[in-house]
């Protein structure tokens, strides 16, 4: 994944600045290998609802949502999903797992239009990392129920069982106040890049060519508007697993690169380690985060 200030403005140059690009171009996902990876049965065709920016949020270096759980109530402290790349911080190493720190992080909340409605401000880092995945989740000083009066905005859902292949999504860039149309093209059974892995990741269809400042966004279902992802990378160059420059590893050991691909994090198994009142509990039995 690249710095997303620095990759989104020299990305705008190229392309050619005041143009809002149709397809996003490369930014950190993890990918889907297609050798010794499961077939993935195709989703049915859906009924496809129309996508919005609601409840997206622009981050100082990135996007990201407000999210909630199938179980979180109104009365529960809001969250933010974004990528463990884009902390204030800077990049986790392999291996660390930052848990519960004090953070009073601000988001600039939008709405459907992509209007910037409010200030959301961070109590604290609940979860963040780059290992296995590449994910942050803040707690906000707000109530969904706080958020919800106040601003007519409800939160995305997070959908808890595994997305399938051929499932028409968007990624919702609060960053850029844009919209990505494509699939979800497979999954890669280990995305590498530089010195990070990520499991299981989702490789998009060319259409999504997403660019810096997109890294967090929120990956939407079009069928049932859950967020089934959370979007971080993309091969720019045609390198191999280096930095910008994700490849897709199988169960062999087997590399593939596709130059100009990008890929998201799946998010459907951080349910399972959030309890009563949106707490973090890596010890929930069902929980399979990576521990500090």
């Amino acid at each position: 994944m690249r710095k997303p200030l620095v990759a989104a403005f020299f990305a705008l140059a190229i392309a050619g600045a005041g143009a809002a690009p149709a397809v996003a171009a490369p930014v950190s996902a993890p990918a889907a290998s297609q050798a010794g990876t499961t077939t993935t049965t195709k989703a049915a065709a859906p009924t496809l609802q129309a996508v919005t920016l609601a409840g997206t949020v622009a981050l100082s270096n990135c996007s990201g949502s407000v999210i909630r759980f199938p179980n979180s109530l109104a009365t529960d402290p809001a969250l933010v999903l974004s990528n463990g790349h884009c902390l204030t911080t800077g990049f986790p190493e392999p291996g660390e797992v930052l848990v519960n720190q004090a953070s009073s992080r601000t988001f600039g909340l939008l709405n459907s239009a992509g209007t910037r409605v409010a200030t959301l401000r961070a109590s604290k880092l609940a979860y963040g990392t780059m290992t296995d995945t590449d994910v942050s989740i803040y707690q906000l000083t707000s109530t969904y129920a706080t958020i919800q009066s106040a601003y007519g905005i409800s939160a995305l859902t997070v959908q808890d069982t595994h997305p399938t292949a051929g499932t028409a999504i968007t990624v919702a860039s609060g960053y850029w106040k844009t919209l990505y149309n494509c699939s979800i093209d497979g999954f890669a059974y280990r995305l590498k890049e530089g010195d990070w892995t990520w499991k299981d990741s989702i490789r998009y269809t060319s259409a999504c060519q997403t660019i810096g400042g997109t890294s967090g966004s929120p990956v939407i279902d079009q069928a049932t508007g859950k967020v089934v992802a959370v979007n971080n990378t993309g091969n720019e160059d045609g390198e191999t697993c280096t930095v910008n420059n994700p490849c897709e590893v199988d169960a062999s050991g087997n590399i593939t690169v596709r130059e100009g691909i990008n890929y998201a994090q799946e998010i459907y198994q951080i349910p399972a380690c959030f309890t009563t009142g949106n707490q973090l509990n890596l010890s929930a039995s069902a929980c399979t985060l990576p521990k500090p």
